[in-house]
């Protein structure tokens, strides 16, 4: 418990500062920030060596908080979403709140919800979301497991959780799914 509590101070005092932390998320392990930072995120695009115009997923710990950077909420997706299993990000219309370069041209955002412990009390205490990208170089697998990540991104950033590194369940990217305006659902990833 006490190198969970240090893991979460060290990464509030990082993404306070602008900096990147690797991190355990409820699913592969991720690169993150803090998402209404644009320099931050932008650290994020140049060390996965990403495209600006590929879009990131934000974690946020409570289903209410999505109305605080949501301007076009739909009930039907909580509902849809609270039935499923799987880790679920849900791309959403209208964000607000965001740092500019972390969405897309149509201002959408990937949101997912989190359940698992230690991202749920760092969100929690860091009241903001965070952004959480695969821990890999544009173009390469995301890591299954901690010892999967490449050095270069473990060199790149500012914190590296020592949480869950020893985690050999393998991991995997989550569902994303969109709900169209005519009530129809997209699965994007399952």
């Amino acid at each position: 418990m006490v190198a969970f509590k240090n893991d979460i101070e060290q990464c509030l005092s990082v993404l306070e500062n602008g900096g990147l932390i690797l991190y355990p998320t409820d699913t592969v392990w991720g690169i993150g920030c803090d998402a209404t930072n644009p320099e931050a995120v932008e650290k994020v695009y140049r060390l996965k060596k990403r495209p600006d115009e590929k879009s990131m997923i934000v974690l946020l710990a409570e289903e209410r908080d999505i109305l605080t950077y949501i301007t076009q909420p739909n009930p039907m997706i909580s509902d849809y979403v609270k039935g499923l299993e799987n880790p679920t990000t849900v791309i959403y219309e209208g964000a607000v709140g965001f740092a500019d370069n972390l969405l897309p041209a149509d201002g959408t955002i990937a949101i997912r919800v989190v359940k698992e412990p230690f991202c749920k009390m760092l969100i929690k205490q860091f009241g903001k979301p965070i952004v959480s990208t695969s821990a890999n170089i544009s173009g390469y697998p995301a890591p299954a497991v901690f010892s999967d990540i490449d050095v270069a991104i473990i060199n790149g950033v500012d914190y590296v959780v020592e949480y869950r590194r020893d985690d050999l369940t393998p991991a995997r990217p989550s569902s994303i799914i969109k709900w169209n305006d005519d009530g129809s659902l997209t699965i994007l990833r399952s």
